[in-house]
Protein backbone atom coordinates (compact mmCIF):
# COMPACT_ATOMS: atom_id res chain seq x y z
CA UNK A 1 0.00 0.00 0.00
CA UNK A 2 0.92 3.62 -0.44
CA UNK A 3 0.03 5.32 2.84
CA UNK A 4 0.08 9.05 3.47
CA UNK A 5 -0.15 10.08 7.11
CA UNK A 6 -0.77 13.75 7.85
CA UNK A 7 0.49 14.50 11.34
CA UNK A 8 3.66 13.37 13.08
CA UNK A 9 2.31 12.91 16.60
CA UNK A 10 2.21 9.63 18.54
CA UNK A 11 -0.73 8.21 16.56
CA UNK A 12 0.73 8.84 13.11
CA UNK A 13 4.25 7.71 13.96
CA UNK A 14 3.17 4.55 15.76
CA UNK A 15 0.81 3.56 12.94
CA UNK A 16 3.67 3.97 10.46
CA UNK A 17 5.89 1.76 12.64
CA UNK A 18 3.31 -1.01 12.90
CA UNK A 19 2.42 -0.99 9.20
CA UNK A 20 6.10 -1.20 8.23
CA UNK A 21 6.58 -4.09 10.63
CA UNK A 22 3.65 -5.91 9.06
CA UNK A 23 4.87 -5.41 5.51
CA UNK A 24 8.18 -3.66 4.70
CA UNK A 25 6.98 -3.16 1.10
CA UNK A 26 4.42 -0.56 2.22
CA UNK A 27 5.39 2.94 1.07
CA UNK A 28 4.60 5.18 4.05
CA UNK A 29 5.16 8.92 4.31
CA UNK A 30 4.45 10.94 7.45
CA UNK A 31 3.97 14.68 6.91
CA UNK A 32 4.43 16.95 9.93
CA UNK A 33 3.89 20.68 9.53
CA UNK A 34 6.25 21.69 12.36
CA UNK A 35 10.05 21.48 12.15
CA UNK A 36 11.54 18.36 13.69
CA UNK A 37 12.04 18.70 17.44
CA UNK A 38 9.80 21.76 17.80
CA UNK A 39 6.81 20.08 19.42
CA UNK A 40 4.98 21.94 22.18
CA UNK A 41 4.31 20.28 25.48
CA UNK A 42 5.78 19.01 28.70
CA UNK A 43 5.43 15.45 29.92
CA UNK A 44 2.78 12.82 29.30
CA UNK A 45 2.01 9.82 31.46
CA UNK A 46 1.01 6.27 30.83
CA UNK A 47 0.54 3.11 32.88
CA UNK A 48 1.83 -0.43 33.03
CA UNK A 49 -1.10 -1.84 31.05
CA UNK A 50 -0.28 0.29 28.01
CA UNK A 51 3.41 -0.62 28.16
CA UNK A 52 2.53 -4.33 28.22
CA UNK A 53 0.32 -3.91 25.16
CA UNK A 54 3.00 -1.98 23.29
CA UNK A 55 5.45 -4.82 23.90
CA UNK A 56 3.14 -7.18 22.00
CA UNK A 57 3.02 -4.87 18.96
CA UNK A 58 6.63 -3.66 18.74
CA UNK A 59 9.03 -4.69 21.52
CA UNK A 60 11.79 -2.36 20.29
CA UNK A 61 9.80 0.86 20.64
CA UNK A 62 8.27 -0.34 23.92
CA UNK A 63 11.74 -0.94 25.40
CA UNK A 64 12.91 2.47 24.24
CA UNK A 65 9.84 4.13 25.76
CA UNK A 66 10.25 2.38 29.11
CA UNK A 67 13.97 3.17 29.23
CA UNK A 68 13.36 6.90 28.75
CA UNK A 69 10.56 7.19 31.31
CA UNK A 70 10.46 7.99 35.01
CA UNK A 71 8.26 5.92 37.31
CA UNK A 72 6.17 6.29 40.45
CA UNK A 73 3.53 4.29 42.29
CA UNK A 74 2.19 6.70 44.93
CA UNK A 75 -0.28 9.54 44.83
CA UNK A 76 -0.19 12.49 47.24
CA UNK A 77 -2.93 15.02 47.91
CA UNK A 78 -2.42 18.33 49.72
CA UNK A 79 -5.63 19.99 50.91
CA UNK A 80 -5.04 23.26 52.73
CA UNK A 81 -2.38 22.25 55.30
CA UNK A 82 -3.25 18.53 55.37
CA UNK A 83 -1.59 15.79 53.33
CA UNK A 84 -2.51 12.19 52.54
CA UNK A 85 -0.58 9.60 50.54
CA UNK A 86 -1.83 6.40 48.91
CA UNK A 87 -0.15 3.68 46.92
CA UNK A 88 -1.57 3.05 43.46
CA UNK A 89 -0.71 1.60 40.08
CA UNK A 90 2.74 1.92 38.57
CA UNK A 91 2.82 5.11 36.52
CA UNK A 92 5.32 6.35 33.94
CA UNK A 93 6.15 9.85 32.73
CA UNK A 94 8.04 10.86 29.61
CA UNK A 95 8.58 14.19 27.89
CA UNK A 96 6.44 14.64 24.80
CA UNK A 97 9.50 15.75 22.85
CA UNK A 98 11.40 12.62 23.90
CA UNK A 99 8.45 10.35 23.07
CA UNK A 100 8.20 11.74 19.54
CA UNK A 101 11.97 11.55 19.12
CA UNK A 102 11.94 7.83 19.98
CA UNK A 103 9.01 7.03 17.72
CA UNK A 104 10.51 9.01 14.83
CA UNK A 105 13.84 7.19 15.17
CA UNK A 106 12.10 3.82 15.18
CA UNK A 107 10.00 4.76 12.13
CA UNK A 108 13.08 5.90 10.21
CA UNK A 109 14.93 2.71 11.08
CA UNK A 110 12.09 0.72 9.52
CA UNK A 111 12.11 2.77 6.32
CA UNK A 112 9.27 5.25 6.91
CA UNK A 113 9.68 8.59 5.11
CA UNK A 114 9.33 11.50 7.54
CA UNK A 115 8.83 14.96 6.09
CA UNK A 116 8.96 17.81 8.60
CA UNK A 117 7.94 21.36 7.81
CA UNK A 118 5.39 19.86 5.41
CA UNK A 119 2.05 21.65 5.80
CA UNK A 120 -0.03 19.14 3.86
CA UNK A 121 -3.65 20.14 3.36
CA UNK A 122 -6.56 18.44 1.59
CA UNK A 123 -5.42 19.79 -1.78
CA UNK A 124 -1.85 18.54 -1.40
CA UNK A 125 -2.50 14.80 -1.09
CA UNK A 126 -1.17 12.49 -3.79
CA UNK A 127 -3.93 11.11 -5.99
CA UNK A 128 -2.41 7.62 -5.99
CA UNK A 129 -2.45 7.13 -2.20
CA UNK A 130 -4.24 3.94 -1.15
CA UNK A 131 -4.82 5.22 2.38
CA UNK A 132 -4.81 8.75 3.81
CA UNK A 133 -4.56 8.97 7.60
CA UNK A 134 -5.76 12.15 9.30
CA UNK A 135 -3.50 12.28 12.36
CA UNK A 136 -3.41 16.07 12.32
CA UNK A 137 -4.95 16.66 15.72
CA UNK A 138 -8.07 18.24 17.09
CA UNK A 139 -8.07 21.02 14.49
CA UNK A 140 -7.63 18.52 11.65
CA UNK A 141 -7.96 20.22 8.26
CA UNK A 142 -8.69 16.86 6.61
CA UNK A 143 -11.57 16.19 8.97
CA UNK A 144 -12.89 19.76 8.91
CA UNK A 145 -13.24 19.64 5.12
CA UNK A 146 -15.82 16.85 5.56
CA UNK A 147 -17.11 17.74 9.02
CA UNK A 148 -20.74 17.10 8.07
CA UNK A 149 -19.92 13.59 6.86
CA UNK A 150 -17.93 12.77 9.99
CA UNK A 151 -20.59 14.25 12.27
CA UNK A 152 -18.04 16.30 14.16
CA UNK A 153 -19.14 17.80 17.47
CA UNK A 154 -17.28 19.97 19.98
CA UNK A 155 -18.45 20.53 23.56
CA UNK A 156 -16.76 23.13 25.78
CA UNK A 157 -16.12 22.49 29.46
CA UNK A 158 -16.55 25.07 32.21
CA UNK A 159 -13.24 25.22 34.06
CA UNK A 160 -10.08 27.02 33.01
CA UNK A 161 -6.73 25.25 32.92
CA UNK A 162 -3.11 25.92 31.95
CA UNK A 163 -0.36 23.42 31.13
CA UNK A 164 2.99 24.34 32.71
CA UNK A 165 6.38 22.88 33.48
CA UNK A 166 8.52 23.10 36.59
CA UNK A 167 12.01 22.15 37.75
CA UNK A 168 10.45 20.63 40.87
CA UNK A 169 10.66 16.84 40.42
CA UNK A 170 7.66 15.19 42.08
CA UNK A 171 8.33 11.71 43.49
CA UNK A 172 4.61 10.85 43.31
CA UNK A 173 1.59 11.92 41.32
CA UNK A 174 0.82 15.07 43.29
CA UNK A 175 -2.41 17.01 43.78
CA UNK A 176 -2.61 20.32 45.61
CA UNK A 177 -5.90 22.07 46.41
CA UNK A 178 -5.61 25.66 47.62
CA UNK A 179 -8.45 27.82 48.99
CA UNK A 180 -8.47 31.49 47.97
CA UNK A 181 -10.91 34.28 48.66
CA UNK A 182 -12.22 33.74 45.13
CA UNK A 183 -12.63 29.96 45.34
CA UNK A 184 -10.52 26.87 45.00
CA UNK A 185 -7.58 26.43 42.63
CA UNK A 186 -5.68 23.17 42.24
CA UNK A 187 -2.80 21.59 40.38
CA UNK A 188 -1.71 18.15 39.22
CA UNK A 189 2.03 17.50 39.16
CA UNK A 190 4.05 14.53 37.92
CA UNK A 191 7.66 13.94 36.90
CA UNK A 192 8.63 13.13 33.35
CA UNK A 193 12.42 13.60 33.37
CA UNK A 194 15.21 13.59 35.98
CA UNK A 195 14.98 17.39 36.22
CA UNK A 196 11.45 18.28 35.08
CA UNK A 197 7.79 17.81 35.94
CA UNK A 198 4.50 18.78 34.39
CA UNK A 199 2.18 20.99 36.45
CA UNK A 200 -1.40 21.48 35.26
CA UNK A 201 -3.35 24.20 37.08
CA UNK A 202 -7.15 24.31 37.00
CA UNK A 203 -9.89 26.44 38.56
CA UNK A 204 -13.46 27.59 38.07
CA UNK A 205 -13.95 30.63 35.82
CA UNK A 206 -14.98 32.77 38.80
CA UNK A 207 -11.70 31.97 40.55
CA UNK A 208 -9.73 32.65 37.36
CA UNK A 209 -11.20 36.13 36.96
CA UNK A 210 -11.29 36.86 40.70
CA UNK A 211 -7.57 36.21 41.02
CA UNK A 212 -6.90 38.37 37.96
CA UNK A 213 -5.41 35.50 35.98
CA UNK A 214 -7.55 36.46 32.99
CA UNK A 215 -5.66 39.73 32.57
CA UNK A 216 -2.32 39.26 34.32
CA UNK A 217 0.88 39.44 32.22
CA UNK A 218 2.60 36.08 31.91
CA UNK A 219 5.28 36.81 34.52
CA UNK A 220 2.77 38.12 37.06
CA UNK A 221 0.43 35.16 36.52
CA UNK A 222 3.27 32.67 37.05
CA UNK A 223 4.42 34.53 40.17
CA UNK A 224 0.92 34.34 41.64
CA UNK A 225 0.65 30.61 40.92
CA UNK A 226 4.09 30.02 42.42
CA UNK A 227 2.92 31.75 45.59
CA UNK A 228 -0.32 29.78 45.76
CA UNK A 229 1.46 26.44 45.30
CA UNK A 230 4.64 27.31 47.21
CA UNK A 231 4.21 24.37 49.60
CA UNK A 232 4.45 21.77 46.82
CA UNK A 233 6.91 23.61 44.56
CA UNK A 234 9.52 24.01 47.31
CA UNK A 235 10.86 27.21 45.79
CA UNK A 236 11.05 25.88 42.23
CA UNK A 237 9.70 28.03 39.40
CA UNK A 238 6.80 27.36 37.06
CA UNK A 239 7.72 27.53 33.38
CA UNK A 240 5.29 28.70 30.69
CA UNK A 241 7.36 28.10 27.56
CA UNK A 242 8.52 24.66 26.51
CA UNK A 243 10.34 25.74 23.37
CA UNK A 244 10.67 28.69 21.02
CA UNK A 245 8.13 31.44 21.39
CA UNK A 246 5.17 29.15 22.11
CA UNK A 247 3.77 29.89 25.55
CA UNK A 248 1.17 28.20 27.67
CA UNK A 249 -2.32 29.69 27.64
CA UNK A 250 -5.36 29.45 29.87
CA UNK A 251 -7.91 27.36 27.98
CA UNK A 252 -11.29 25.72 28.34
CA UNK A 253 -11.37 22.00 27.72
CA UNK A 254 -13.29 20.86 24.67
CA UNK A 255 -14.55 17.40 23.84
CA UNK A 256 -14.33 16.31 20.22
CA UNK A 257 -16.48 13.45 18.98
CA UNK A 258 -17.21 12.11 15.49
CA UNK A 259 -20.13 9.98 14.41
CA UNK A 260 -17.98 8.11 11.88
CA UNK A 261 -14.23 7.90 11.46
CA UNK A 262 -13.70 7.17 7.78
CA UNK A 263 -14.69 8.44 4.35
CA UNK A 264 -13.50 6.63 1.25
CA UNK A 265 -9.76 6.07 1.76
CA UNK A 266 -9.53 8.76 4.48
CA UNK A 267 -9.49 7.65 8.12
CA UNK A 268 -9.30 9.58 11.41
CA UNK A 269 -6.94 8.63 14.22
CA UNK A 270 -5.93 10.07 17.59
CA UNK A 271 -7.06 13.59 18.47
CA UNK A 272 -8.47 14.06 14.97
CA UNK A 273 -11.05 11.42 15.90
CA UNK A 274 -11.67 12.08 19.59
CA UNK A 275 -10.51 13.87 22.71
CA UNK A 276 -11.03 13.06 26.38
CA UNK A 277 -10.58 15.19 29.48
CA UNK A 278 -6.97 15.16 30.65
CA UNK A 279 -7.96 14.20 34.18
CA UNK A 280 -8.57 10.61 33.04
CA UNK A 281 -5.13 10.62 31.49
CA UNK A 282 -6.00 8.85 28.26
CA UNK A 283 -4.78 11.08 25.42
CA UNK A 284 -1.58 9.39 24.32
CA UNK A 285 -2.79 5.95 25.36
CA UNK A 286 -5.83 6.24 23.11
CA UNK A 287 -3.74 7.57 20.23
CA UNK A 288 -1.38 4.58 20.38
CA UNK A 289 -4.26 2.16 20.77
CA UNK A 290 -5.98 3.70 17.74
CA UNK A 291 -2.82 3.06 15.73
CA UNK A 292 -2.62 -0.55 16.89
CA UNK A 293 -6.28 -1.17 16.11
CA UNK A 294 -6.04 0.37 12.63
CA UNK A 295 -2.89 -1.61 11.82
CA UNK A 296 -4.61 -4.78 13.03
CA UNK A 297 -7.72 -4.16 10.96
CA UNK A 298 -5.68 -3.50 7.83
CA UNK A 299 -3.82 -6.77 8.44
CA UNK A 300 -7.01 -8.80 8.99
CA UNK A 301 -9.12 -7.41 6.12
CA UNK A 302 -7.92 -7.40 2.53
CA UNK A 303 -10.58 -4.93 1.40
CA UNK A 304 -9.93 -1.37 2.63
CA UNK A 305 -13.62 -0.50 3.27
CA UNK A 306 -14.01 -3.59 5.46
CA UNK A 307 -10.79 -2.79 7.34
CA UNK A 308 -11.79 0.81 8.07
CA UNK A 309 -15.29 -0.23 9.15
CA UNK A 310 -13.85 -2.86 11.50
CA UNK A 311 -11.39 -0.32 12.95
CA UNK A 312 -14.18 2.18 13.56
CA UNK A 313 -16.40 -0.39 15.27
CA UNK A 314 -13.61 -1.56 17.55
CA UNK A 315 -12.48 1.88 18.62
CA UNK A 316 -15.93 3.38 19.10
CA UNK A 317 -16.80 0.46 21.35
CA UNK A 318 -13.54 0.79 23.29
CA UNK A 319 -14.06 4.54 23.74
CA UNK A 320 -17.50 4.30 25.37
CA UNK A 321 -16.27 3.64 28.94
CA UNK A 322 -13.41 6.11 28.53
CA UNK A 323 -15.74 8.88 27.40
CA UNK A 324 -18.12 8.14 30.25
CA UNK A 325 -15.23 8.25 32.72
CA UNK A 326 -13.97 11.51 31.21
CA UNK A 327 -17.37 13.14 31.49
CA UNK A 328 -17.76 12.19 35.16
CA UNK A 329 -14.16 13.08 35.98
CA UNK A 330 -14.54 16.57 34.54
CA UNK A 331 -17.80 17.03 36.45
CA UNK A 332 -16.12 15.94 39.70
CA UNK A 333 -13.67 18.82 39.42
CA UNK A 334 -16.36 21.25 38.30
CA UNK A 335 -18.24 20.33 41.50
CA UNK A 336 -15.18 20.23 43.75
CA UNK A 337 -16.93 22.00 46.63
CA UNK A 338 -19.16 18.93 47.01
CA UNK A 339 -16.13 16.88 48.13
CA UNK A 340 -13.42 19.23 49.34
CA UNK A 341 -14.57 19.52 52.97
CA UNK A 342 -14.44 15.77 53.57
CA UNK A 343 -11.45 14.50 55.59
CA UNK A 344 -8.48 14.42 53.17
CA UNK A 345 -8.25 10.62 53.05
CA UNK A 346 -11.95 10.37 52.17
CA UNK A 347 -11.77 13.19 49.64
CA UNK A 348 -8.78 11.46 48.07
CA UNK A 349 -10.65 8.16 47.98
CA UNK A 350 -13.53 9.82 46.11
CA UNK A 351 -11.01 11.51 43.82
CA UNK A 352 -10.01 7.98 42.81
CA UNK A 353 -13.71 7.14 42.34
CA UNK A 354 -14.60 10.24 40.31
CA UNK A 355 -15.25 8.17 37.16
CA UNK A 356 -18.22 6.50 38.84
CA UNK A 357 -21.65 7.30 37.32
CA UNK A 358 -23.17 6.74 40.77
CA UNK A 359 -21.09 9.27 42.69
CA UNK A 360 -22.92 12.45 41.53
CA UNK A 361 -26.23 11.02 42.78
CA UNK A 362 -25.16 9.75 46.21
CA UNK A 363 -24.12 11.96 49.16
CA UNK A 364 -20.31 11.83 49.23
CA UNK A 365 -20.04 10.59 52.82
CA UNK A 366 -22.55 7.82 52.16
CA UNK A 367 -20.84 6.84 48.91
CA UNK A 368 -17.52 6.55 50.72
CA UNK A 369 -19.00 4.25 53.38
CA UNK A 370 -20.82 2.09 50.84
CA UNK A 371 -17.72 1.86 48.66
CA UNK A 372 -15.60 0.77 51.60
CA UNK A 373 -18.21 -1.83 52.51
CA UNK A 374 -18.47 -2.98 48.90
CA UNK A 375 -14.78 -3.71 48.93
CA UNK A 376 -15.38 -6.22 51.73
CA UNK A 377 -18.74 -7.73 50.73
CA UNK A 378 -19.09 -9.59 47.44
CA UNK A 379 -22.85 -8.96 47.19
CA UNK A 380 -22.33 -5.21 47.38
CA UNK A 381 -19.56 -5.38 44.77
CA UNK A 382 -21.93 -7.18 42.42
CA UNK A 383 -24.66 -4.59 43.06
CA UNK A 384 -22.25 -1.75 42.33
CA UNK A 385 -21.06 -3.38 39.09
CA UNK A 386 -24.68 -3.99 38.04
CA UNK A 387 -26.01 -0.53 38.92
CA UNK A 388 -23.11 1.61 37.68
CA UNK A 389 -23.41 0.88 33.92
CA UNK A 390 -27.19 1.35 34.04
CA UNK A 391 -26.86 4.78 35.59
CA UNK A 392 -24.15 5.66 33.05
CA UNK A 393 -26.38 4.66 30.12
CA UNK A 394 -29.30 6.64 31.52
CA UNK A 395 -27.15 9.74 31.96
CA UNK A 396 -25.58 9.35 28.52
CA UNK A 397 -29.02 9.09 26.95
CA UNK A 398 -29.80 12.54 28.35
CA UNK A 399 -26.39 14.03 27.48
CA UNK A 400 -25.11 12.35 24.31
CA UNK A 401 -21.92 14.39 23.98
CA UNK A 402 -19.05 13.51 26.29
CA UNK A 403 -17.99 16.33 28.56
CA UNK A 404 -14.44 17.46 28.84
CA UNK A 405 -12.00 16.57 26.07
CA UNK A 406 -8.60 18.11 25.66
CA UNK A 407 -7.91 20.60 22.96
CA UNK A 408 -4.39 21.11 24.15
CA UNK A 409 -1.55 22.06 21.82
CA UNK A 410 0.65 19.48 23.45
CA UNK A 411 -0.97 16.25 24.53
CA UNK A 412 -3.28 14.68 27.00
CA UNK A 413 -1.94 12.77 29.97
CA UNK A 414 -2.36 9.07 29.28
CA UNK A 415 -3.49 6.47 31.77
CA UNK A 416 -6.25 4.06 32.71
CA UNK A 417 -9.65 5.25 33.71
CA UNK A 418 -11.28 2.28 35.38
CA UNK A 419 -10.74 0.74 38.74
CA UNK A 420 -12.11 1.19 42.20
CA UNK A 421 -10.98 2.19 45.63
CA UNK A 422 -8.73 5.15 46.31
CA UNK A 423 -6.21 4.71 43.51
CA UNK A 424 -5.09 8.33 43.15
CA UNK A 425 -2.54 7.73 40.42
CA UNK A 426 -5.36 6.92 38.04
CA UNK A 427 -5.90 10.62 37.51
CA UNK A 428 -3.03 10.45 35.01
Amino acid sequence: MKVVCVGGGPAGLYLAILLKRQDPSHHITVHERNPEGSTYGWGVTYWRGLLDRLHTHDPASARALAGASVRWSDGVAHVRDLTTRHSGDEGFGIGRHRLLELLAARARALGVHLEYGSDTGPGDLPADADLVVAADGVHSALRTRHAEHFGTRLTTGRNRYIWLGTTKVFDAFTFAFVATEHGWIWCYGYGYAPDRSTCVVECAPETWTGLGLDRAPEADGLALLETLFADVLDGHPLIARSGGDIRAQWLNFRTLTNRTWHRGNLVLIGDAAHTTHYSVGAGTTLALEDAAALAGALHDHAALPHALAAYERERLRALLPVQSAARHSAQWYENLTRYIDLPPDRMFALLGQRHSPLLPYVPPGLYYRVDRAAGRVEALRRLKRWLGPRVARAVQARTPASHGGAVHPGDGVPGPVGGSGSTPSRTG
